[in-house]
């Protein structure tokens, strides 16, 4: 019995510590990757292709469940990282013009240099149209590595990282809809405008009951996703219109980010990492790394990101443009630049748009994305956690 109470009484410090998320999303990362190179994954891929959901003659709603968790879940966890950005917007890191501009301008820098990086590597080839590959910046994943360092790296940093990830991708999904999506649906973009007007009206009447927020935010998630455009904004959307004030009384949108904060990390991003991850290796892989295709996807994401951001925001910076996030060192802008190249799952979605149909070359983008991660979250978390240590000795003394 007193086990039993210590073994829970270490379960809910586990729950409660800011790594547990991060720890999980680790494991259903190694299981996924188990399951696809076992017996089992034939099995487990169509077990994600299966169906759930209805049809009707006007309203259609049956998709696969990793479109689902893709599509459906991913929005609300955009939707949690969108209340922490419009927060700190408000009252926080990000509350000064000079302090906003930074992760904005970076996260141009870090879309900028690896997708230049790719396309000269590429220029001419038949691969040349993957140059979308490398832009994109994984949230969940770098977040989740960055919670993970604690104490070692200043609390700004994580917002920095978090505001540059979500502009990065939503410049991603704006590269999407134009230059790999093959057909726009109008009409549903403008209904989707029309509710997130809407919600901006609720705002500013006054309205703080979220179920006037929430109920018209599925309605605005069904019709982006209609659009042709990755229905993942409509999580940004919802929360940008949610009220919140600068004071220390729980808002709306304060209170929301609270309810959400353990699913998304327990729950939906455990299954996300779990759906995602399952890459089976074929010896085309590790050759496909020397290829232009491979070298433009992990030099895109390993080298591209953090130069892109780091010259960026240096020259941001210097111009008076904007300002270091608080405590934060120029070596730490270079370790987060670091993280922002777990390009994981944007840069898989692109590569699934960019190489329908070559399954070689989607085999070889998939391992070059999983590799380009992997070194970017190793070196990124290698070089803050040394610049911590240095940090820690030079206060000591």
């Amino acid at each position: 019995m007193g086990n039993s109470l210590i073994n829970l009484t270490v379960f809910k410090h586990f729950l409660k510590s800011k790594t547990a998320g991060g720890v999980l999303l680790l494991i259903c990362v190694i299981l996924s990757l188990t399951i696809a190179n076992s017996p089992l994954g034939a099995d487990f891929e169509r077990l994600l292709d299966t169906e759930i959901g209805f049809d009707t003659a006007s309203v259609h709603l049956r998709y696969s469940i990793l479109l689902w968790i893709n599509d459906g879940l991913m929005a609300i966890f955009f939707l949690l990282v969108g209340l922490e950005i419009k927060r700190e917007l408000v009252e926080g890191e990000l509350s000064s013009p000079k302090k906003a501009a930074l992760p904005i301008l970076a996260a141009v820098g870090g879309v900028l240099a690896p997708a230049g990086i790719y396309f000269l590597l590429n220029k001419g080839t038949e691969t040349a149209g993957g140059w979308g590959i490398p832009m994109a910046t994984d949230i969940a994943f770098a977040i989740a590595i960055i919670t993970m360092l604690g104490k070692k790296v200043p609390a700004s940093l994580k917002i920095f990282l978090a505001a540059l990830a979500i502009v990065d991708d939503l410049m991603a999904i704006l590269v999407i809809a134009v230059f790999y999506t093959s057909e726009l649906h109008w009409n549903y973009l403008l209904y989707a405008g029309g509710l997130f007007g809407l919600l901006l009206v609720f705002n500013k009447l006054g309205v703080k009951k979220l179920i006037f927020y929430l109920i018209p935010g599925v309605f605005i998630w069904y019709f982006i996703h209609h659009s042709g455009i990755h229905a993942t904004i409509a999580g940004v959307l919802v929360a940008m219109a949610l009220p919140t004030t600068p004071d220390a009384k729980e808002s709306p949108l304060e209170r929301l980010e609270h309810m959400l904060l353990n699913p998304v990390n327990f729950i939906i991003m455990p299954l996300f990492a779990l759906v995602n991850t399952n890459i089976r290796f074929q010896e085309e892989m590790v050759a496909g790394l020397f290829t232009p295709l491979g070298l433009g996807i992990v030099l895109g994401l390993v080298l591209g990101k953090p130069l892109g951001i780091t010259l960026i925001s240096w020259i941001a910076v210097k111009l008076g443009v904007s300002t270091l996030p608080t405590a934060a060192r120029w070596i730490q802008i270079i370790g987060v630049g670091m993280l922002a190249g777990i390009g994981f799952t944007m840069s898989i979605f692109i590569a699934l748009l960019s190489f329908t149909g070559h399954e070689i070359l989607l085999a070889e983008a998939k391992f070059s994305i999983l590799t380009a991660s992997v070194l970017s979250a190793l070196l990124g978390s290698a070089l803050l956690s040394v610049v911590a240590k240095k940090i820690t000795k030079k206060e000591v003394r």
